[in-house]
């Protein structure tokens, strides 16, 4: 069925969102969330790979004629940016055109864009396919993160939405311990072995295509744009899925909701809804974006490097240390994430930002006063990422949640756009020459700034943050086009 015109838009009174909500968890969930949540396993395989390859990229035979600094500051800076501009081109497009359809093709950008950056020749080729991958990457942010939360109970959203962002570190330990199997000389040659860690993304995202593809279109989406008769039948079957593996009958819930149907919303109503109608809110989502995007995206993206200059260890197994600091990170989310239902929203996501953020403090007044190893750089970074981990992940889930549906995929973009680009492309350029010059203190003050912002983040949220749990995301933020239903004459 063809989306309608604005002309052509009715009104529709539907229960699908409350039918959703009430579902209990089955194999139809479990579904969604392998199809949607392991791309971020892509994710993490990524940017570990590069952070763990950049000192073999920069050696002599690699293939390429490229600096470590270079490939942890301009390349990883340059994904950033590609990711930032990928949000906002498939955000809007993701609002317009559905889920399901950028889900698909962000996708395929992203395995497009890796294939071609395992058959790098030169560094400006390296530097044009690390942007084009970011850019399928951050198109997956926006068209990913409102499939999940417009698809699972509201029971559960959060600590699903925390532990599928939270998965980002499985690829990481993935892409740690891959490298340090693809840098052994004794295997392959220089010049092959980082080739074949991006040739192995490119298989695995191959294999989430294919289950992805099974995926529904969000229902949510479906009747605002005209469909609502699609949308209420994808409901009943997933209703009659779930009746026969639980041997229950579905109750009819009383909630229901009317809405005026769209095409659209245009980017000035967005904005609009954003920061008029929502300003506390857009400060949280900055505040949350800015802190973990600088954090991350500056200080993890050359963490190998800190090991090769200032531990003296060496390049070809820095992936080791890493993967213990992934698994670190994933335990966080995992661990955590049911206490975001259950604990709530704000004292969960400001002790996460302020802990990790005063954790870090201290490891760096360690680092700084030479009372740290390897090893034991390595347990602290642990401990302070443990927590980071669910911070960062509760980021994309409170800007999923907290604005009107029509909103919420540019709404995503956006925040992730302009926290990630205040972060995540400075950061890198600033942390790479801070870590490069070899000056302890020099890394002391990227440390200490990464901790002043996830301070400030957790400190705007105990003010700002939202009750969501165990609410519904028309409770949380009522849809413009019930407004709308709302404020229209009797017939």
């Amino acid at each position: 069925m063809s989306e309608p015109d604005e002309s052509k838009s009715g009104t529709v009174t539907t229960k699908v969102p409350a039918r959703l909500d009430q579902l209990p968890w089955s194999r139809w969930h479990w579904m969604i969330v392998i199809g949607l949540g392991t791309v971020w396993v892509l994710d993490g395989l990524e940017v570990t790979i590069v952070g763990n390859i950049a000192s073999r990229l920069s050696e002599d035979g690699s293939g390429l004629s490229i600096t470590d600094a270079q490939v942890t500051g301009a390349a990883a800076a340059l994904y950033v940016a590609g990711a930032c501009f990928g949000a906002l081109f498939f955000g809007r497009l993701t609002d317009l055109y559905g889920r399901k359809k950028l889900f698909l093709i962000t996708l395929a950008v992203y395995l497009a864009a890796t294939a071609m950056t395992a058959l790098s020749f030169s560094a400006w080729w390296f530097f044009l396919f690390r942007f084009l991958t970011g850019f399928g990457i951050g198109g997956e942010y926006a068209a990913i993160n409102s499939a999940i939360d417009e698809l699972i109970p509201s029971k559960y959203r959060g600590r699903v939405d925390l532990i599928i962002n939270g998965s980002f570190w499985l690829g990481a330990v993935a892409g740690s311990l891959l490298s340090v199997v693809a840098l052994n000389t004794d295997l392959f040659p220089a010049s092959v072995g980082w080739r074949l860690t991006f040739a192995l993304g490119v298989v695995l995202g191959l294999v989430i295509l294919l289950v992805r593809r099974h995926v529904p279109e969000s229902p949510r989406w479906m009747f605002i744009h005209g469909r609502a008769e699609e949308a209420d039948a994808l409901v009943a079957d997933v209703e009659r899925q779930v009746e026969a593996e639980k041997g229950v009958r579905l109750p009819e819930p009383d909630e229901s909701i009317t809405v005026v149907q769209h095409r659209s919303i245009g980017f000035g109503e967005i904005a609009k809804t954003v920061f008029r109608s929502y300003p506390r809110r857009a400060v949280l989502g900055l505040s949350l974006f800015v802190g973990q995007a600088f954090l991350y995206n500056a200080i993890t993206f050359g963490f190998g490097s800190i090991l090769v200059t200032f531990f003296d260890v060496s390049s070809g197994v820095t992936g080791y240390y890493f993967a213990v600091i992934a698994f670190g990170n994933f335990l966080g989310p995992l661990l955590l994430g049911r206490m975001f239902d259950t604990v709530g929203r704000r004292p969960m996501i400001s002790g996460t930002y302020i802990l990790s953020g005063l954790l870090l403090f201290g490891t760096a007044w360690l680092f700084g006063a030479g009372k740290l190893s390897a090893v034991t750089m390595t347990a602290c970074w642990c401990v302070v990422l443990f927590f980071a981990s669910a911070g960062a992940s509760s980021a994309y889930l409170t800007v999923s949640e907290i604005f009107p549906m029509e909103t919420r995929a540019m709404a995503i973009a956006f925040f992730y756009a302009i926290g990630t680009a205040a972060g995540g492309i400075s950061g890198p350029l600033i942390f790479a020459g801070l870590t490069s010059s070899g000056v302890v203190g020099d890394a002391v003050i990227a440390f200490c700034i990464g901790a002043s912002l996830m301070v400030a983040a957790g400190v705007v949220a105990v003010f700002f943050a939202v009750a969501a749990e165990g609410r519904s995301l028309e409770q949380i933020a009522t849809p413009l086009s019930a407004r709308e239903a709302a404020d229209a004459p009797a017939a």
